[in-house]
């Protein structure tokens, strides 16, 4: 795959067109036996440019921290939100703020943060 730069604004007829060749694991990937790639169900994450349809490109190697986009098992369910994490509270955030947070409150409730989202892979066609 060749790699180069565009503009997103007004196109220049003396830009560089070289491009160079590259591997999308070598941009997408640091850990490879720690990554993996999930495909987005709905809507809550829109606005954090995450949509229905997406592939999602999942560390496990990272330590997950405060406002970072993680995959959650919450109860044997996956989703996809922010993690909130500040004065031994945790819960995890929609962006789209129409959806209620998840706050772990209660005993039992089960939490397990898969793993960082680094990246997501979209498809326009």
């Amino acid at each position: 795959m060749a790699q180069g730069t565009v503009r997103a604004g007004f196109p220049s007829p003396a830009d560089d067109f070289a491009a160079k060749r590259q591997d999308l694991n070598d941009l997408l990937i640091t850990h490879p036996t720690a990554t993996f790639f999930w495909r987005v169900r709905g809507t809550s994450m829109q606005g954090a440019g995450i949509a229905d349809g997406d592939i999602l490109v999942v560390n496990r190697a990272l330590a997950p921290r405060h406002g970072d986009v993680v995959v959650a098992e919450v109860d044997n369910d996956f989703t996809v939100k922010y993690l909130f994490q500040r004065n031994g509270r945790v819960k995890l955030q929609a962006a789209d703020p129409t959806f209620p947070d998840i706050v772990f409150e209660r005993d039992g409730q089960r939490l397990a943060i898969v793993g960082v989202v680094t990246c997501t892979i979209k498809r326009f066609r």
